[in-house]
């Protein structure tokens, strides 16, 4: 049974196991992939942003985060970044961190949720949220760095709540 609950420091070395090969590999956030442990939690557990975990009993599945994506006239629109553990891929917890980090914007008071820099090549992703209401909004060509791929667009994705 799949459990999302706020991150606690407890949880700090399954996050870093979870992000650490994402950011290395550098195929799907704009992240230096040499980015210290300190600096990515840091990044991913910002004081200033609600973190969660997903777990299954035994262990965390995946993690994400949800802020406001602007500050002032723009901080009624949520943004978040998900990352499932690679042994977990395939079975549904971006998903349901998704569902959760929906939910979780609108009991904030979130009027809309944006992805900002969603790598083009990053397919799964993309049909994922396409497939729960997000529409790419916009289209940065060759934005994107990818490490085998080259030069790739990264999109703007958007979802009112």
């Amino acid at each position: 049974m799949l459990k999302i609950r706020p991150n606690t420091p407890d949880d700090a070395e399954e996050i870093w196991a979870i992000l650490e090969p994402v950011f290395r590999s550098g195929e799907t956030y704009m992240i230096a992939r040499g980015i210290s442990r300190e600096d990515a939690m840091r990044f991913w557990c910002d004081p200033g942003q609600e973190t969660f975990v997903a777990e299954d009993g035994a262990s965390v599945l995946g993690t994400y985060f949800l802020r406001a994506n602007w500050a002032g006239g723009g901080a009624h629109v949520a943004n978040c970044g998900y990352i499932t553990a690679p042994a977990a891929q395939g079975r549904g917890i971006a998903r349901a961190m998704l569902n959760h980090s929906l939910q979780r914007a609108r009991e904030r008071g979130f009027r809309a949720m944006q992805f900002n820099c969603v790598i083009s090549t990053n397919t799964r992703a993309v049909r994922t949220w396409e497939e729960n209401g997000f529409a790419v909004v916009g289209r940065s060509p060759e934005a994107f760095h990818h490490p085998t791929l080259g030069y790739v667009d990264a999109l703007v994705m958007h979802r009112r709540l």
